[in-house]
């Protein structure tokens, strides 16, 4: 007998009997908020707990993402096929997001797998909106812990970019390119070394942003050596 697969709604409709005014207010205090979804609280053990009961399901994904509910996008992001994800689709998901909690889960668990993930990193930072923008310097930090087999050269090439917006005072941006460094330093020796001559850099600048992103990836940096 086929088993009926609930429907994005119904997930919602799930998703709303297990949130918690209290888990929402808290995610706003950490930056949590959206103008574009609808924000329910509920946690991530809950959706990654949700996530594995359900199995990869991509046209699901994409019916919860068009829910517009912030949580149910983060379903999606989880359940989606990093080999269904075409680059048009990559787009139009970076473009709705509006905070750092779905762009960092989306891509923890799902831009960092697609085959374009090093090219589009390169080129979302190149863009100005905050979330875009961070969402290439989150992408770069993910790739960093997660690509276990990426040559050095592909982390060596971030370094220039890292530089070139350090400035950007942004309080999402800034937090993803310090994040980047991080984690591109804690790959290997060489890796830290040269990320490590980057943090002294930027520590050197006159910006008051190089200068902060510098400082806190070099002692992090310093401290594994």
């Amino acid at each position: 007998m086929d088993v009926v697969r609930e429907n994005a709604w119904e997930i919602v409709e799930r998703l709303a009997a297990v949130s918690s005014e209290a888990d929402r207010l808290g995610m706003a205090r950490f930056g949590i908020t959206s103008a574009k979804a609808k924000v329910l609280g509920v946690r991530m053990p809950v959706l990654r707990a949700m996530a594995k009961d359900i199995g990869r399901d991509h046209g699901l994904a994409l019916e919860l993402w068009a829910t517009a509910v912030h949580e149910a996008r983060i379903l999606a992001c989880l359940l989606a096929e990093p080999k269904r994800v075409d680059e048009a689709l990559a787009e139009a998901w970076v473009a709705d997001f509006d905070s750092w909690g779905l762009c960092d889960q989306c891509c923890l668990n799902l831009l960092d797998r697609v085959p374009f993930a090093y090219a589009k990193a390169v080129e979302w930072i190149e863009r100005e909106p905050e979330f875009t923008r961070r969402t290439g310097f989150a992408l770069m930090a993910v790739l960093a812990v997660h690509d276990k087999k990426a040559e050095d050269a592909r982390f060596l090439a971030f370094l220039p970019l890292i530089e070139r917006h350090a400035e950007d005072p942004r309080n999402f941006v800034k937090k993803a390119v310090n994040w980047a460094l991080r984690q591109i330093g804690k790959r290997n020796a060489a890796l830290r070394k040269a990320a490590m001559e980057t943090a002294r850099g930027l520590i050197a600048r006159d910006d008051k942003t190089a200068r902060w992103i510098g400082r806190d990836a070099l002692k992090e940096l310093e401290s594994k050596t």
